[in-house]
């Protein structure tokens, strides 16, 4: 193993989870429910925000059962770090947006300065409704005055956390609960 992998496995021993494997499973229903009662035969395109967005979006679209299209774009702030940074576009969608129903799926709405950034550069291809479903909202009052999401799963405290999507330095994505780095 190297120290980056040993402090990985470090902070997940001392995590705090807050929200256990089945808690998550039950917030992907509701948002798939929800989800399904506003998109049934309109035929949306769903975004997928890489990376963090990737088990959200998988999750959910495991429990829809009616027809929409699937693409994915690449947009980050944080680059492995804990703090974010400016936005890097990374990719783009290739699906034609103009006229479509657009739902993008990420993993947590935090300060928002990502999604705010997706919203903007989205709306310039004039889809027909452009909608933002995360799996975590964290509460507190740092929030950007124009983030925010239509479809919410959780909410967390305001600690750094990883777990469904959420990395500890690029570690923990996988994981089927939310925990919070010990102290933070």
């Amino acid at each position: 193993m190297n120290a980056a992998a040993d402090h990985a496995n470090q902070v997940l021993a001392e995590a705090d989870c807050l929200h256990d494997a089945s808690t998550v499973r039950r917030a992907y229903d509701r948002l798939a429910e929800r989800i399904r009662e506003e998109y049934i035969g309109r035929n949306p395109l769903i975004l997928c925000v890489m990376v963090g967005g990737l088990h959200a979006t998988s999750e959910i679209t495991q429990r829809l059962d009616f027809a929409f299209e699937i693409d994915y774009l690449h947009a980050t702030r944080y680059r492995g770090a804990t703090a974010g940074g400016g936005l890097l576009w990374k990719r783009q969608p290739d699906r034609e947006l103009k006229g479509r129903d657009v739902l993008v799926i990420d993993d947590i709405l935090d300060e928002g300065h990502t999604l705010v950034a997706i919203r903007k550069a989205l709306s310039e291809f004039q889809p027909a409704s452009l909608k933002v479903a995360v799996l975590a909202e964290k509460i507190h009052d740092r929030r950007a005055p124009e983030a925010y999401a239509e479809f919410i799963g959780l909410q967390l405290v305001d600690r750094y956390v990883f777990g469904c999507g959420m990395d500890y330095k690029e570690y923990w994505r996988q994981l089927p609960a939310i925990y919070a780095v010990k102290g933070m």
